[in-house]
């Protein structure tokens, strides 16, 4: 039987070679490239500056080279940029590139550095928008904060309007129910998008380039949406309703959504689901409530033959805070040629030109079909003696 001797000596050598090996794997990517600011807009036949930021340790000289895919948008000054290492092979320089605008559009630059491995490019790029005009980014950005305050303001008008007639006669409890789930999940989005470490994290390792979806104001919107919504909630606890409550038919759809909310955070349970998919599927619940919601409203004005009880200021408001969304949406795709983001996924434009027919039919409904039958007391004994798929049956001391 032969024995295998082991030397020390050789043991030694090879941990101290092995060492060696990976403290070079390291350190062989011992700077790093940063394009700073990652968003930039430029306006056409105008220039705007951005900077490559490169800091660490570099061995050898390293060429920065800038995408040109998009040459027929905007020019770059310089293309191609030398980074020299300085004493003692420590570098930390700035250095300014330009944009030409040239023609509208948004695309991105990277920056890609030869040899490959000397220095970490991975936030080497900046996210460009190339616009036709100044003026119209202020004109959108303007109508952008009047149609969240009109979206915002628009809760208020129903409340008002119930707590001067002591009633809640004449609004929809199937809309109020469906309007309240849908700002909740929506808000239960928003909130956990923005706040959520974790979440965010898996939105950006799924859009490596991407940027959180989710602002403030949107967190601000959704929650004052639920918490008004949930206050004219509670006014139909306190008030005269009549006969009305929540339909089977809209309690059934909430159980369809009850379930669905269920099976998703069953599926992220068993890691079949991240927290990120059961977020849009609240999202989907959303977008589904928006389109159903305003049906139980029109119904119940067409069996009344009034909308007495149904704010006409909220309609409005609506009114105003939708047509501005679109007309936003056409300026921004005019501006930046991007139409695709509205007729290319049609679903937002599509929803908010959904919610404005509704709007329009309702301002019909008001203003036109309905508009002499504004007794109060004849519509409330209507109301009492309706029976509709929005609101049927109940008392006034609960709502079913």
């Amino acid at each position: 039987m032969t024995r295998t001797c082991w030397n020390p000596v050789v043991t030694i050598l090879w941990l101290c070679a092995l060492a060696t090996v990976l403290c070079s794997a390291q350190t062989t990517i011992g700077a790093s490239v940063v394009l700073d600011p990652q968003d930039v807009t430029v306006i056409v036949g105008e220039r705007q500056s951005f900077f490559a930021k490169v800091r660490g340790m570099l061995s050898q000289d390293a060429r920065l080279n800038l995408t040109t895919d998009h040459t027929d948008l905007v020019e770059i000054f310089p293309t191609s940029i030398v980074v020299s290492p300085g004493d003692g092979g420590f570098i930390d320089r700035v250095y300014e590139i330009v944009l030409l605008g040239l023609s509208p559009g948004q695309f991105d630059v990277d920056a890609n550095v030869l040899p490959t491995g000397l220095i970490d490019d991975a936030a080497a790029f900046i996210r460009v928008t190339v616009a036709n005009s100044q003026p119209i980014i202020l004109i959108s950005s303007v109508i952008g904060w009047i149609y969240f305050a009109a979206w915002t303001v628009s809760f208020w008008p129903q409340m008002i309007v119930n707590y001067r007639r002591q009633s809640v006669v004449g609004l929809s409890f199937d809309f109020l129910t469906l309007n309240l789930v849908g700002h909740s999940v929506y808000a239960a989005f928003n909130c956990a998008l923005f706040w959520s470490g974790f979440i965010e994290q898996e939105y950006l390792d799924r859009n490596p380039r991407g940027l959180n979806p989710v602002l403030a104001n949107d967190v601000a919107f959704s929650i004052h949406a639920t918490i008004a919504t949930l206050l004219t909630v509670t006014q139909c606890f306190i008030y005269e309703r009549g006969e009305q409550k929540v339909s089977r038919i809209a309690w059934g759809i909430i159980t369809v959504f009850i379930v669905v909310i269920i099976v998703a955070g069953v599926l992220v349970g068993t890691a079949t689901f991240h927290w990120l998919d059961f977020l849009y599927v609240l999202s989907y619940i959303k977008l589904s409530v928006t389109l159903i919601k305003y049906v139980p409203q029109a119904v119940l004005n067409f069996r009344r033959k009034s909308t007495v009880g149904w704010s006409i200021e909220n309609v409005l408001l609506d009114f105003t805070g939708g047509m501005l969304s679109m007309l936003q949406m056409l300026l921004n795709g005019y501006n930046y040629d991007d139409w695709a983001s509205i007729f290319g996924d049609p679903t937002k434009f599509g929803l908010g030109l959904f919610s404005v027919m509704f709007d329009i039919l309702f301002m019909v409904q008001h203003y036109v079909l309905y508009r002499n039958r504004a007794n109060e007391k004849t519509l409330q004994e209507d109301s009492s003696t309706t029976t509709t798929t929005a609101s049927n049956g109940g008392s006034k001391d609960s709502l079913p």
